[in-house]
């Protein structure tokens, strides 16, 4: 059988530092690097035989990469493009993915999930993912914002509130008030497992209910100080209990007391007291917008660390926990929060 013609190898020294850097690649596509060394050795003189057995591919391989170099340089290393597999879904399925996807189910369901659609249009569950996927569209998730308040007073409210937390008065204190109603004192049905090696603590689902509670709470903004109160019933007759202590609690203090806008809290016996009292001030926050209340991220707090997961054998005993809890912040960890907001300001 005649041969062909003996092919030389001959690089350019742009041509040698490519193909070194793609044979010495660790990270690289397996295949290139084998066929860059199929053509260095051969470009060094060495015969076929010598060039399969350093490479570690066939004979064929090497002769089929070497004309592949001789013949097209180095574009002729990778591989060909191909005309793959034809798609499975047509265009107007996919179309009806995103239409679904983006509109609100009519069976009841709240949003849409991807197995819910794949029943509905009569695709497969991952094909509808990759879908999503490629649409960037998320139905499993929701984002929630404050819509813009409708009180007309939104913006002068706002200031003065920030005003106070920025910049209050000279010898004046600034408190945030507000209250965490029902507040279930829960008992698991089973002793609590604690937590081991391996195992996480463990509760069980069913609990008896121990009644519940409302927690009074203030919250000094410049000095992170809380005082807290508990009772059966939020109603303004507690309310102004609570209010009366807080005015007893710092003598010879300008009080600047943040609420929002609760029926008890402008109940007409506690607006009366106010009016009497010289040194109080009550700040009521826009309409939708208690989050302005500094006393609510206080709240998330007391929720993380004490209430969540919680077991009481009795009302008493999660009032006792409660107080507890606040007394030990106040002394060991009370501070101011720190403003981090840097974007627009919020206007009406």
């Amino acid at each position: 059988m005649a041969r062909g013609p003996r092919i030389v190898i001959t690089l350019t020294a742009e041509e040698q530092q490519t193909l070194e850097m793609w044979a010495g690649a660790r990270k690289g596509e397996r295949r290139l690097v084998e066929r860059a060394q199929v053509v260095l050795l051969s470009a060094q003189g060495l015969p076929l035989r010598e060039v399969s057995r350093r490479s570690g591919l066939s004979p064929q391989n090497c002769s089929k990469w070497r004309k592949r170099f001789s013949l097209q340089r180095l574009v002729g290393l990778k591989d060909r493009p191909r005309s793959g597999r034809p798609p499975v879904l047509s265009a107007h399925q996919r179309l009806k993915v995103v239409a679904l996807a983006t509109s609100k189910p009519t069976d009841g369901h709240p949003r849409w999930s991807t197995r819910t659609l794949a029943r509905q249009i009569g695709i497969g569950p991952t094909s509808v993912h990759r879908i999503l996927q490629e649409g960037q569209l998320k139905p499993h998730k929701t984002e929630y914002g404050c819509g813009r308040s409708p009180d007309p007073e939104f913006e002068a409210k706002q200031a003065a509130i920030l005003g106070l937390y920025l910049n209050p008065p000279n010898h004046a204190l600034v408190l945030c008030v507000d209250e965490k109603s029902q507040i279930q004192a829960l008992d698991r049905t089973q002793p609590e497992l604690p937590m081991r090696a391996g195992n996480a603590r463990r509760l069980t689902a069913t609990y008896q209910r121990h009644g519940t509670t409302c927690l009074l709470a203030a919250l000094a903004v410049h000095t992170g100080e809380v005082s807290g109160r508990c009772v059966d019933q939020n109603d303004h007759t507690a309310f102004l209990t609570f209010l009366k202590a807080l005015y007893r609690q710092y003598p010879r203090k300008e009080l600047h007391v943040i609420l929002d806008n609760l029926s008890v809290h402008k109940h007409h016996q506690v607006q009366e007291w106010v009016r009497r009292r010289r040194r109080l001030t009550l700040h009521f926050t826009p309409t939708y917008a208690s989050w302005l209340n500094q006393v609510e991220i206080w709240f998330h707090i007391l929720s993380k660390e004490i209430l969540r997961d919680g077991v009481w054998r009795s009302k008493q005993a999660l009032v006792q926990q409660i107080m507890r809890y606040i007394k030990d912040y106040t002394q060991h960890r009370a501070h101011p929060f720190r403003w981090t907001y840097t974007g627009k300001p919020l206007v009406a």
